[in-house]
């Protein structure tokens, strides 16, 4: 992804910070503990398709 794309985005709940990993081709919010995922290369920004990390993830902040 872009990388200025990737400072443009915002999380579309708390409109914080998202973190690009790109092995599971998602964008992370760490504050809401969401994953929004990245479908051929567009960011689905969606509260309803994004998914709840464990609490691994959410330990893990790379």
């Amino acid at each position: 992804m872009d990388k200025k794309l990737l400072a443009l985005l915002a999380c579309p709940v708390c409109k914080g910070d998202l973190k690009l990993d790109p092995d599971r081709k998602e964008l992370i919010c760490y504050q809401d503990a969401m994953a929004f995922p990245v479908r051929e290369g567009i960011p689905v920004m969606l509260a309803s398709e994004a998914r709840t990390l464990t609490t691994d993830e959410r330990l893990d902040k790379r």
